[in-house]
Protein backbone atom coordinates (compact mmCIF):
# COMPACT_ATOMS: atom_id res chain seq x y z
CA UNK A 1 0.00 0.00 0.00
CA UNK A 2 1.30 3.47 -0.93
CA UNK A 3 2.61 5.73 1.81
CA UNK A 4 1.49 8.87 0.00
CA UNK A 5 -1.71 10.29 1.45
CA UNK A 6 -2.79 12.48 -1.46
CA UNK A 7 -4.30 11.21 -4.70
CA UNK A 8 -3.09 12.53 -8.04
CA UNK A 9 -4.86 12.83 -11.39
CA UNK A 10 -3.81 9.34 -12.53
CA UNK A 11 -5.31 7.83 -9.35
CA UNK A 12 -8.55 9.70 -9.95
CA UNK A 13 -8.72 8.51 -13.56
CA UNK A 14 -8.41 4.91 -12.33
CA UNK A 15 -11.16 5.56 -9.76
CA UNK A 16 -13.47 6.98 -12.44
CA UNK A 17 -12.82 4.01 -14.74
CA UNK A 18 -13.43 1.55 -11.90
CA UNK A 19 -16.76 3.20 -11.07
CA UNK A 20 -17.85 2.97 -14.71
CA UNK A 21 -17.01 -0.77 -14.60
CA UNK A 22 -19.11 -1.20 -11.48
CA UNK A 23 -16.20 -2.23 -9.24
CA UNK A 24 -16.38 -2.00 -5.47
CA UNK A 25 -14.33 0.51 -3.46
CA UNK A 26 -12.13 -2.33 -2.25
CA UNK A 27 -11.30 -3.46 -5.78
CA UNK A 28 -10.60 0.11 -6.92
CA UNK A 29 -8.40 0.72 -3.87
CA UNK A 30 -6.34 -2.34 -4.74
CA UNK A 31 -5.65 -0.87 -8.21
CA UNK A 32 -4.23 2.38 -6.80
CA UNK A 33 -2.73 0.78 -3.68
CA UNK A 34 -4.81 2.81 -1.24
CA UNK A 35 -7.21 1.94 1.54
CA UNK A 36 -10.84 1.52 0.48
CA UNK A 37 -11.91 4.31 2.88
CA UNK A 38 -9.67 6.69 0.91
CA UNK A 39 -11.56 5.87 -2.28
CA UNK A 40 -14.91 6.22 -0.52
CA UNK A 41 -14.02 9.65 0.88
CA UNK A 42 -12.66 10.79 -2.48
CA UNK A 43 -15.85 9.85 -4.32
CA UNK A 44 -18.21 11.38 -1.75
CA UNK A 45 -16.27 14.63 -1.38
CA UNK A 46 -15.51 15.34 -5.02
CA UNK A 47 -18.63 14.21 -6.86
CA UNK A 48 -20.75 16.94 -8.47
CA UNK A 49 -24.53 17.25 -8.70
CA UNK A 50 -26.14 17.50 -12.13
CA UNK A 51 -29.71 18.25 -13.20
CA UNK A 52 -29.42 17.10 -16.78
CA UNK A 53 -32.50 14.92 -17.25
CA UNK A 54 -32.45 11.93 -19.63
CA UNK A 55 -32.78 11.20 -23.31
CA UNK A 56 -35.67 13.34 -24.56
CA UNK A 57 -36.70 14.10 -20.98
CA UNK A 58 -36.13 17.25 -18.97
CA UNK A 59 -34.96 17.25 -15.37
CA UNK A 60 -37.88 16.57 -13.05
CA UNK A 61 -37.42 15.24 -9.52
CA UNK A 62 -41.03 15.46 -8.37
CA UNK A 63 -42.29 12.26 -6.77
CA UNK A 64 -45.70 12.75 -8.45
CA UNK A 65 -44.34 13.45 -11.96
CA UNK A 66 -45.76 10.29 -13.55
CA UNK A 67 -49.37 10.90 -12.50
CA UNK A 68 -49.18 14.72 -12.70
CA UNK A 69 -52.11 16.32 -14.54
CA UNK A 70 -51.23 19.98 -14.03
CA UNK A 71 -50.84 22.20 -17.08
CA UNK A 72 -49.22 25.56 -17.75
CA UNK A 73 -48.22 26.39 -14.15
CA UNK A 74 -45.42 28.56 -15.58
CA UNK A 75 -48.17 30.77 -17.07
CA UNK A 76 -46.68 30.89 -20.52
CA UNK A 77 -43.16 32.02 -19.63
CA UNK A 78 -40.78 32.07 -22.57
CA UNK A 79 -38.47 29.42 -21.08
CA UNK A 80 -41.31 26.90 -20.72
CA UNK A 81 -41.74 24.94 -23.95
CA UNK A 82 -44.45 22.58 -22.83
CA UNK A 83 -47.91 22.95 -21.31
CA UNK A 84 -47.64 19.69 -19.35
CA UNK A 85 -45.85 20.20 -16.05
CA UNK A 86 -44.62 16.60 -15.86
CA UNK A 87 -42.33 17.44 -18.79
CA UNK A 88 -41.15 20.77 -17.33
CA UNK A 89 -38.07 21.36 -15.18
CA UNK A 90 -39.28 24.68 -13.72
CA UNK A 91 -42.84 24.06 -12.58
CA UNK A 92 -41.66 22.55 -9.29
CA UNK A 93 -40.78 26.03 -8.03
CA UNK A 94 -44.43 27.16 -8.23
CA UNK A 95 -46.31 23.89 -7.73
CA UNK A 96 -47.84 23.49 -4.25
CA UNK A 97 -47.98 19.69 -4.57
CA UNK A 98 -44.26 19.32 -5.38
CA UNK A 99 -42.48 16.60 -3.38
CA UNK A 100 -38.78 16.08 -4.03
CA UNK A 101 -37.59 12.57 -4.88
CA UNK A 102 -34.02 11.34 -4.58
CA UNK A 103 -32.64 8.10 -5.92
CA UNK A 104 -32.35 5.51 -3.15
CA UNK A 105 -29.16 4.12 -4.73
CA UNK A 106 -27.30 7.29 -3.67
CA UNK A 107 -27.67 6.26 -0.02
CA UNK A 108 -25.39 3.26 -0.38
CA UNK A 109 -22.03 2.57 -2.08
CA UNK A 110 -20.82 3.84 -4.46
CA UNK A 111 -23.01 6.86 -3.59
CA UNK A 112 -22.86 8.16 -7.19
CA UNK A 113 -24.47 7.48 -10.57
CA UNK A 114 -21.38 6.38 -12.50
CA UNK A 115 -22.00 2.99 -14.07
CA UNK A 116 -25.75 2.98 -13.32
CA UNK A 117 -27.61 1.20 -16.17
CA UNK A 118 -30.56 3.62 -15.92
CA UNK A 119 -28.43 6.78 -16.01
CA UNK A 120 -29.43 7.86 -19.54
CA UNK A 121 -33.15 7.65 -18.80
CA UNK A 122 -33.16 9.07 -15.28
CA UNK A 123 -34.72 12.52 -14.76
CA UNK A 124 -33.67 12.87 -11.09
CA UNK A 125 -30.69 14.78 -9.73
CA UNK A 126 -27.49 12.87 -10.41
CA UNK A 127 -24.17 12.68 -8.57
CA UNK A 128 -21.33 12.18 -11.02
CA UNK A 129 -17.65 11.59 -10.29
CA UNK A 130 -15.29 13.01 -12.92
CA UNK A 131 -11.53 12.72 -12.49
CA UNK A 132 -10.79 16.13 -14.05
CA UNK A 133 -13.40 17.93 -11.93
CA UNK A 134 -12.26 16.12 -8.78
CA UNK A 135 -8.65 17.13 -9.44
CA UNK A 136 -9.72 20.75 -9.86
CA UNK A 137 -11.68 20.72 -6.58
CA UNK A 138 -8.74 19.14 -4.80
CA UNK A 139 -6.29 21.73 -6.16
CA UNK A 140 -8.60 24.57 -5.13
CA UNK A 141 -9.01 23.20 -1.59
CA UNK A 142 -5.25 22.78 -1.31
CA UNK A 143 -4.66 26.36 -2.45
CA UNK A 144 -7.11 27.98 -0.06
CA UNK A 145 -5.92 25.85 2.84
CA UNK A 146 -2.56 27.61 2.59
CA UNK A 147 -3.95 31.14 2.89
CA UNK A 148 -6.27 33.09 5.11
CA UNK A 149 -7.30 32.17 8.62
CA UNK A 150 -8.84 29.10 10.20
CA UNK A 151 -11.98 30.81 11.51
CA UNK A 152 -15.11 31.25 9.42
CA UNK A 153 -17.56 34.13 9.69
CA UNK A 154 -19.61 32.45 12.44
CA UNK A 155 -16.52 31.94 14.59
CA UNK A 156 -15.43 35.55 14.00
CA UNK A 157 -18.86 36.77 15.06
CA UNK A 158 -18.70 34.66 18.26
CA UNK A 159 -15.28 36.02 19.19
CA UNK A 160 -16.38 39.57 18.39
CA UNK A 161 -19.31 39.35 20.81
CA UNK A 162 -16.88 38.43 23.59
CA UNK A 163 -13.92 40.69 22.90
CA UNK A 164 -15.33 43.99 21.61
CA UNK A 165 -17.45 44.88 24.71
CA UNK A 166 -14.44 44.21 26.96
CA UNK A 167 -12.14 46.34 24.80
CA UNK A 168 -14.71 49.16 24.94
CA UNK A 169 -14.45 48.94 28.75
CA UNK A 170 -10.72 49.61 28.55
CA UNK A 171 -9.41 46.08 29.02
CA UNK A 172 -6.28 45.03 27.16
CA UNK A 173 -6.28 42.14 24.72
CA UNK A 174 -3.78 40.28 26.89
CA UNK A 175 -6.12 40.59 29.90
CA UNK A 176 -9.12 39.47 27.84
CA UNK A 177 -7.35 36.48 26.30
CA UNK A 178 -5.96 35.32 29.66
CA UNK A 179 -9.26 35.50 31.52
CA UNK A 180 -11.31 34.00 28.66
CA UNK A 181 -8.77 31.57 27.21
CA UNK A 182 -11.14 28.60 27.46
CA UNK A 183 -13.86 30.49 25.57
CA UNK A 184 -11.88 32.43 22.96
CA UNK A 185 -9.31 29.71 22.19
CA UNK A 186 -7.17 32.16 20.23
CA UNK A 187 -3.77 33.66 21.01
CA UNK A 188 -3.23 37.32 21.84
CA UNK A 189 -1.38 37.84 18.54
CA UNK A 190 -4.29 36.35 16.57
CA UNK A 191 -6.78 38.71 18.21
CA UNK A 192 -4.54 41.68 17.39
CA UNK A 193 -4.62 40.50 13.74
CA UNK A 194 -8.40 40.31 13.79
CA UNK A 195 -8.59 43.89 15.04
CA UNK A 196 -6.02 45.16 12.56
CA UNK A 197 -7.78 43.63 9.57
CA UNK A 198 -11.16 45.00 10.57
CA UNK A 199 -12.80 41.65 11.36
CA UNK A 200 -14.05 42.86 14.75
CA UNK A 201 -16.12 45.89 15.65
CA UNK A 202 -13.24 47.08 17.83
CA UNK A 203 -10.60 49.15 16.03
CA UNK A 204 -6.96 50.01 16.65
CA UNK A 205 -8.11 53.39 17.98
CA UNK A 206 -9.82 51.52 20.84
CA UNK A 207 -6.42 50.13 21.93
CA UNK A 208 -4.70 53.03 23.76
CA UNK A 209 -1.16 51.65 23.65
CA UNK A 210 -1.30 50.35 20.08
CA UNK A 211 -2.09 53.73 18.51
CA UNK A 212 1.07 55.14 20.06
CA UNK A 213 3.37 52.71 18.24
CA UNK A 214 4.77 53.37 14.79
CA UNK A 215 3.40 50.67 12.44
CA UNK A 216 5.95 48.15 11.21
CA UNK A 217 6.78 47.86 7.56
CA UNK A 218 5.61 44.53 6.28
CA UNK A 219 4.17 42.81 3.30
CA UNK A 220 0.45 43.27 2.85
CA UNK A 221 -1.28 39.97 3.53
CA UNK A 222 -4.11 38.61 1.47
CA UNK A 223 -6.22 38.13 4.57
CA UNK A 224 -9.31 36.07 3.89
CA UNK A 225 -12.16 35.81 6.36
CA UNK A 226 -13.34 32.46 5.04
CA UNK A 227 -10.62 30.58 3.15
CA UNK A 228 -13.24 28.11 1.88
CA UNK A 229 -15.39 30.83 0.35
CA UNK A 230 -14.80 29.69 -3.24
CA UNK A 231 -16.01 26.13 -2.67
CA UNK A 232 -19.32 25.77 -4.49
CA UNK A 233 -19.09 29.39 -5.71
CA UNK A 234 -16.51 29.07 -8.52
CA UNK A 235 -16.94 30.18 -12.11
CA UNK A 236 -17.97 26.68 -13.19
CA UNK A 237 -20.79 26.70 -10.64
CA UNK A 238 -21.70 30.21 -11.80
CA UNK A 239 -22.04 29.12 -15.42
CA UNK A 240 -24.16 26.14 -14.38
CA UNK A 241 -26.44 28.33 -12.27
CA UNK A 242 -26.89 30.91 -15.03
CA UNK A 243 -27.64 28.16 -17.54
CA UNK A 244 -30.46 26.91 -15.33
CA UNK A 245 -31.64 30.47 -14.54
CA UNK A 246 -30.99 32.29 -17.81
CA UNK A 247 -33.40 35.15 -17.08
CA UNK A 248 -31.77 36.09 -13.78
CA UNK A 249 -30.18 39.60 -13.78
CA UNK A 250 -26.45 39.69 -13.01
CA UNK A 251 -24.51 42.17 -10.90
CA UNK A 252 -20.70 42.49 -10.98
CA UNK A 253 -18.70 44.03 -8.13
CA UNK A 254 -15.05 45.03 -7.89
CA UNK A 255 -12.57 47.25 -6.08
CA UNK A 256 -10.88 50.36 -7.51
CA UNK A 257 -7.72 51.41 -5.68
CA UNK A 258 -6.04 54.79 -5.47
CA UNK A 259 -2.68 55.04 -3.75
CA UNK A 260 -1.35 51.96 -2.01
CA UNK A 261 -2.79 51.71 1.50
CA UNK A 262 -5.25 54.58 1.00
CA UNK A 263 -8.97 54.80 0.41
CA UNK A 264 -10.60 52.48 -2.13
CA UNK A 265 -13.88 52.26 -4.01
CA UNK A 266 -16.41 49.45 -4.09
CA UNK A 267 -18.00 49.47 -7.54
CA UNK A 268 -21.28 47.73 -8.37
CA UNK A 269 -22.41 47.28 -11.99
CA UNK A 270 -25.95 46.20 -13.00
CA UNK A 271 -25.48 44.44 -16.33
CA UNK A 272 -29.08 44.79 -17.51
CA UNK A 273 -28.82 48.60 -17.55
CA UNK A 274 -24.99 49.06 -17.52
CA UNK A 275 -25.48 51.34 -14.51
CA UNK A 276 -22.63 51.49 -11.99
CA UNK A 277 -22.65 52.80 -8.44
CA UNK A 278 -19.61 53.28 -6.21
CA UNK A 279 -18.92 53.69 -2.50
CA UNK A 280 -15.72 54.98 -0.94
CA UNK A 281 -14.11 52.98 1.85
CA UNK A 282 -11.35 53.90 4.29
CA UNK A 283 -9.73 50.48 3.97
CA UNK A 284 -10.02 47.45 1.72
CA UNK A 285 -11.51 45.02 4.24
CA UNK A 286 -14.32 42.51 4.05
CA UNK A 287 -16.18 44.29 6.82
CA UNK A 288 -16.31 47.52 4.81
CA UNK A 289 -17.94 45.60 1.94
CA UNK A 290 -20.52 43.84 4.10
CA UNK A 291 -21.43 47.12 5.80
CA UNK A 292 -22.20 48.68 2.40
CA UNK A 293 -24.49 45.80 1.45
CA UNK A 294 -26.23 45.97 4.83
CA UNK A 295 -26.83 49.67 4.21
CA UNK A 296 -28.17 48.94 0.70
CA UNK A 297 -30.48 46.25 2.09
CA UNK A 298 -31.89 48.67 4.66
CA UNK A 299 -32.19 51.51 2.15
CA UNK A 300 -33.86 49.49 -0.62
CA UNK A 301 -35.99 47.13 1.44
CA UNK A 302 -36.05 43.37 1.12
CA UNK A 303 -38.20 43.02 -2.00
CA UNK A 304 -36.33 45.64 -4.00
CA UNK A 305 -32.94 44.32 -2.89
CA UNK A 306 -33.82 40.79 -3.97
CA UNK A 307 -34.95 42.13 -7.33
CA UNK A 308 -31.75 44.11 -7.93
CA UNK A 309 -29.18 41.66 -6.49
CA UNK A 310 -30.23 38.08 -7.34
CA UNK A 311 -26.72 37.03 -8.43
CA UNK A 312 -23.35 38.71 -7.80
CA UNK A 313 -20.09 37.92 -9.63
CA UNK A 314 -16.77 39.12 -8.27
CA UNK A 315 -13.06 38.33 -8.18
CA UNK A 316 -10.95 36.61 -5.53
CA UNK A 317 -9.95 39.68 -3.52
CA UNK A 318 -9.75 39.25 0.23
CA UNK A 319 -12.36 42.00 0.65
CA UNK A 320 -14.94 39.60 -0.86
CA UNK A 321 -13.97 36.60 1.26
CA UNK A 322 -17.02 36.74 3.55
CA UNK A 323 -19.80 35.80 1.11
CA UNK A 324 -22.19 34.42 3.71
CA UNK A 325 -22.46 37.84 5.39
CA UNK A 326 -23.69 39.28 2.07
CA UNK A 327 -25.76 36.31 0.89
CA UNK A 328 -27.87 35.96 4.03
CA UNK A 329 -29.90 38.32 6.18
CA UNK A 330 -29.32 38.45 9.92
CA UNK A 331 -32.41 36.22 10.24
CA UNK A 332 -30.72 33.55 8.11
CA UNK A 333 -32.87 34.04 4.99
CA UNK A 334 -31.05 34.09 1.66
CA UNK A 335 -31.09 37.42 -0.21
CA UNK A 336 -28.52 36.89 -2.98
CA UNK A 337 -25.91 34.47 -4.39
CA UNK A 338 -22.20 35.21 -4.82
CA UNK A 339 -19.88 33.54 -7.31
CA UNK A 340 -16.17 34.06 -8.03
CA UNK A 341 -14.25 34.38 -11.27
CA UNK A 342 -11.30 32.13 -11.90
CA UNK A 343 -7.97 33.50 -10.60
CA UNK A 344 -6.29 35.98 -12.98
CA UNK A 345 -9.36 36.07 -15.25
CA UNK A 346 -10.72 39.65 -15.19
CA UNK A 347 -12.31 39.10 -18.63
CA UNK A 348 -14.93 36.91 -16.94
CA UNK A 349 -16.45 40.13 -15.54
CA UNK A 350 -15.60 42.31 -18.49
CA UNK A 351 -18.57 44.67 -18.15
CA UNK A 352 -17.40 46.26 -14.91
CA UNK A 353 -13.78 46.32 -16.10
CA UNK A 354 -14.85 48.35 -19.15
CA UNK A 355 -16.78 50.72 -16.89
CA UNK A 356 -13.62 51.24 -14.84
CA UNK A 357 -11.85 52.41 -17.99
CA UNK A 358 -14.47 55.15 -18.34
CA UNK A 359 -14.08 56.05 -14.66
CA UNK A 360 -10.31 56.41 -15.13
CA UNK A 361 -10.97 59.43 -17.35
CA UNK A 362 -11.95 61.24 -14.16
CA UNK A 363 -9.73 59.44 -11.62
CA UNK A 364 -6.46 58.42 -13.35
CA UNK A 365 -4.86 55.20 -12.20
CA UNK A 366 -2.62 55.68 -9.16
CA UNK A 367 -4.27 58.94 -8.07
CA UNK A 368 -5.04 59.11 -4.36
CA UNK A 369 -8.67 58.90 -3.27
CA UNK A 370 -7.98 60.10 0.28
CA UNK A 371 -9.31 63.64 -0.22
CA UNK A 372 -12.56 62.50 -1.82
CA UNK A 373 -15.85 62.04 0.01
CA UNK A 374 -18.90 59.97 -0.84
CA UNK A 375 -20.60 63.06 -2.25
CA UNK A 376 -17.67 63.50 -4.67
CA UNK A 377 -17.97 59.87 -5.75
CA UNK A 378 -21.73 60.21 -6.21
CA UNK A 379 -21.23 63.29 -8.37
CA UNK A 380 -18.79 61.37 -10.57
CA UNK A 381 -21.21 58.43 -10.92
CA UNK A 382 -24.07 60.80 -11.81
CA UNK A 383 -22.00 62.12 -14.73
CA UNK A 384 -20.96 58.62 -15.85
CA UNK A 385 -24.48 57.20 -15.65
CA UNK A 386 -25.99 60.15 -17.52
CA UNK A 387 -23.66 59.48 -20.45
CA UNK A 388 -25.51 57.93 -23.44
CA UNK A 389 -24.33 54.55 -24.74
CA UNK A 390 -24.62 53.00 -28.18
CA UNK A 391 -25.19 49.56 -26.60
CA UNK A 392 -28.28 50.93 -24.82
CA UNK A 393 -29.86 52.20 -28.06
CA UNK A 394 -28.56 55.70 -27.36
CA UNK A 395 -30.05 55.71 -23.87
CA UNK A 396 -28.15 56.48 -20.69
CA UNK A 397 -27.74 53.92 -17.88
CA UNK A 398 -29.97 56.10 -15.71
CA UNK A 399 -32.76 56.04 -18.29
CA UNK A 400 -32.45 52.28 -18.81
CA UNK A 401 -32.32 51.52 -15.08
CA UNK A 402 -35.40 53.67 -14.40
CA UNK A 403 -37.29 51.89 -17.20
CA UNK A 404 -36.39 48.38 -15.96
CA UNK A 405 -36.66 48.86 -12.20
CA UNK A 406 -38.94 51.85 -11.74
CA UNK A 407 -38.55 55.26 -10.21
CA UNK A 408 -38.76 53.92 -6.63
CA UNK A 409 -35.37 52.19 -6.84
CA UNK A 410 -34.00 55.19 -8.72
CA UNK A 411 -34.97 57.58 -5.92
CA UNK A 412 -33.94 55.33 -3.02
CA UNK A 413 -30.42 55.08 -4.41
CA UNK A 414 -30.22 58.88 -4.56
CA UNK A 415 -29.47 59.27 -8.28
CA UNK A 416 -29.35 62.77 -9.82
CA UNK A 417 -29.18 62.80 -13.64
CA UNK A 418 -26.93 65.40 -15.22
CA UNK A 419 -28.17 67.47 -18.22
CA UNK A 420 -26.50 66.38 -21.47
CA UNK A 421 -24.65 69.64 -22.00
CA UNK A 422 -23.24 69.60 -18.42
CA UNK A 423 -21.69 66.10 -18.45
CA UNK A 424 -17.94 66.16 -17.71
CA UNK A 425 -15.65 63.14 -17.91
CA UNK A 426 -12.30 64.76 -17.06
CA UNK A 427 -10.28 65.13 -13.80
CA UNK A 428 -11.49 68.74 -13.55
CA UNK A 429 -14.85 67.40 -12.36
CA UNK A 430 -13.50 66.63 -8.86
CA UNK A 431 -11.17 69.60 -8.45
Amino acid sequence: MSNFKHLDLSDRIIIEQGLLEGLSFKMIAARIQKHCSTVSQEVRKHSSAQKTGGYGRRFNDCRKRFECRYRDLCKGKSECRTKFCRFCSRCSSVCLDYVEESCYKLLKPPYICNGCPGLKKCTLKKLIYRASSAQGLYAEKLRISRSGITADEEEIRRIDEIITPLIKRGQSIYHICFNNRDIIMRSERTIYKYVEYGLLQARNIDLPRKVGYRPRRRRTDNFKVDKKCRIGRGYTEFMGFMEENSDTPLVEIDTVEGRLGGKVLLTICFLDSMLMIAYIRDSNTSRSVTEIFEDLFEKLGRDLFLNLFPVILTDNGSEFSNPAAIEFEKTGSRRTRIFYCDPSSPYQKGAIENKHALMRRIIPKGKSLDRLSQSDIQLMMDHLNSYRRRKLNDKSPYETFSFLHGTDAFERLGFSPIPEGMIMLTPELLK
